[in-house]
């Protein structure tokens, strides 16, 4: 029967529409201004602390929306940024140095919307404001160890090959000079050498000279490397400030790119930023005493919790022979580490630990920070700030496996292990540019946005009313209906952000589910003029101009993955939301309009079409 759908098509258009709505009404309710407190390096707020932190708000009548605790971590919500502002001075105070007090914006959205994960879009910097970082990698430290490990290499090399009478030093440009007494011994040790590391280049010079440079391919992997790593650890750091809807990006050879959306403590997020995380292991030294700092073997740092333990000075191994680590639990049901080293470091833990059962091994962490000064040339300079993170008993020989255990919970053993696996190569960062968009200008750009929506349906709805009547009035349905599922996926969807140039994209698709409509309801017209019953006409105005809507959509499809493969950031967000509106103007210009249509006129003796 001609315009006639059957029932399952309705109940499956319905369940579209209602949870199309549903997804979709979380970004009515706008955000809170927000206090999150997290613990640094894995620690938990627990009971005792949220119990303080709300009396201490209670006592300076500082008054909250919601304070709850959820997987370690506070979350306060405030009626303004005011109150807001006030509760983070009271809450450093109560927490103190070892806490992340970090002002932010969170969804509104009522608690049983949340419950079925039904979240507002994730909006980016030009339409919810925030902060735009753009991080200098410093290699210059990775080199410079490069050139230690070289150094040592050739020294061990060396002494194996029972070589008398030459003189090895270092020199700038990351070289290693290697000076002979005879020309002889010089060309000897060239051509051994020549086969001996393939990350040395070698070159000889006058004078029985042998000049070690690190070879343009180990340069070129450490630098990577480093900006990949470093990539990672600022991935998993921002989450410590309660933002999951950054941007952290390579640009160029040397540079990071990280956006922070909605984040107003950007001295904290700086902070946490630049940070540049390294381990190594070293052996406790018993009895401790923190008048035994001054000797030149060992000296006093710091456990979390403000102990002094007294450290050798020399490190037992670097995180840079660390390959993997990975958290799992123990015999006793404790978390702990599990931690896999490469052959060299196995090799070298083995020989240790071998000999030292029974002491002690202390896991620490050296951070470089901005000092807030500048060098000659206007760099930042970096202060090395170094934490004990783990102490624990050498049990038995360790080889290129062992564990790390004695840790007191499961988030700070996730925390240790990615430090160990990711935090092993990281090289120094510099923050060299800083934009802040501020709220104000992200509200601008919202209202400019929305009201190029809202003209542009305006425009649409009154020219089709007008020019095709009922049936405009069907098409102007399906045109908010597109709309309302472009929101719900782009809501629905992990990791697509909103921005300017995404708005553009929702209104070129409002113009594209138009324009399928436009040649729909022309066919029709064209039908009717063709002296064809109306019924028939109906039916094959739409199956004529499907093949055209049907190619115009794929082309334009083929030009928005052509855009997101070539292009970036807020040209792929462009992309994103184009294609999402081609697949809704699909279902809502074809399916649904004739939907409704069919309800009106179907199964209907009609002689005259409202068109």
């Amino acid at each position: 029967m001609l315009n006639h759908y059957p029932l399952w098509k309705y109940i499956m258009l319905l369940c579209i529409l209602f949870l199309g709505f549903l997804y979709a009404i979380p970004n009515l309710y706008g955000e809170d201004p927000a206090i999150q407190v997290t613990g640094m390096r894995g620690r938990i707020v627990n009971d005792a602390l949220l119990e303080q932190i709300q009396n201490a708000l209670r006592k300076d009548k500082v008054q909250s929306k919601s304070i709850i605790w959820q997987s370690g971590e506070v979350l306060a919500r405030f009626t303004n940024t005011e109150l807001q502002l006030k509760a983070r001075e009271v809450i450093k105070q109560v927490v103190g140095k070892n806490y992340i007090v970090a002002l932010n914006l969170v969804p509104a959205t009522p608690r049983w919307l949340a419950c079925l994960s039904a979240q507002p879009m994730k909006l980016g910097l030009d339409l919810r404001g925030g902060v735009h970082f753009l991080i200098e990698v410093d290699t210059d430290m990775l080199m410079d160890k490069m050139q230690e490990q070289n150094f040592e290499k050739l020294h061990t090399y060396f002494n194996q090959q029972n070589t008398r009478d030459i003189h090895i030093n270092k020199s700038s440009q990351h070289r290693i000079n290697i000076h002979f007494r005879d020309e002889n011994r010089c060309n000897i040790a060239y051509q051994a050498l020549a086969a001996y590391s393939p990350d040395m280049f070698i070159r000889k010079s006058a004078n029985n000279l042998l000049m070690v440079d690190i070879s343009t391919d180990k340069i070129r992997k450490i630098r990577a490397d480093a900006v990949q790593q470093n990539i990672h650890i600022l991935r998993n750091r921002v989450t410590q400030l309660g933002l999951a809807d950054t941007l952290v990006k390579r640009q160029g050879d040397n540079f990071i790119i990280v956006e922070l959306p909605g984040i107003q403590d950007t001295a904290r997020a700086k902070e946490i930023l630049s940070a540049t995380a390294m381990l190594e292991f070293r052996l406790v030294r018993f009895p401790s005493s923190t008048y035994d700092s001054i000797s030149d073997d060992y000296e006093a740092k710091e456990t979390p919790e403000g102990h002094a333990v007294m450290l050798y000075k020399k490190a037992i191994l670097s995180g840079n022979h660390i390959n993997n680590s990975s958290v799992s639990i123990d015999e006793y049901n404790q978390p702990q580490v599990n931690i896999a080293l490469d052959s060299m470091g196995g090799d070298t833990m083995a020989a240790f630990t071998k000999d030292n059962i029974g002491r002690v091994m202390a896991t620490l962490l050296i951070e470089y920070r901005d000092s807030g000064k500048k060098d000659a040339h206007g760099k930042s300079l970096l202060e090395k700030h170094e934490e004990i993170i783990n102490v624990a008993y050498i049990q038995s020989p360790f080889s290129n496996h062992f564990r790390v255990s004695g840790i007191h919970n499961s988030k700070e053993a996730r925390q240790l292990a990615l430090l160990l696996r990711s935090g092993a190569l990281t090289s120094p960062i510099r923050i060299t540019e800083e934009r802040i968009i501020g709220p104000t200008m992200a509200v601008q750009n919202i209202k400019k946005g929305l009201d190029a929506c809202a003209y542009g349906l305006i425009a649409c709805i009154v020219f089709m009313v007008v020019r095709y009547k009922l049936f405009g009035l069907v098409a102007t349905c399906a045109l908010l209906a597109n709309l309302v599922l472009i929101v719900s996926i782009m809501s629905i969807l992990p990791g697509v952000t909103l921005t300017m140039p995404g708005i553009a994209g929702i209104v070129l698709t409002l113009v594209v589910a138009v324009d399928a409509n436009i040649l729909i309801n022309e066919r029709i017209k064209e039908e009717l003029h063709n002296g064809r019953f109306a019924q028939h006409a109906i039916s094959m105005g739409y199956q004529g101009a499907f093949s055209s809507i049907l190619d115009a959509n794929i082309t334009t499809l083929i030009k928005v993955i052509i855009l997101y493969t070539v292009g970036s950031g807020s040209i792929q967000g462009f992309a994103i939301t184009t294609a999402i509106g081609i697949a809704t103007s699909m279902l809502t210009s074809m399916m649904g309009t004739r939907a409704i249509i069919n309800l009106i006129y179907g199964r209907k003796r009609i002689d005259r079409l409202s068109i």
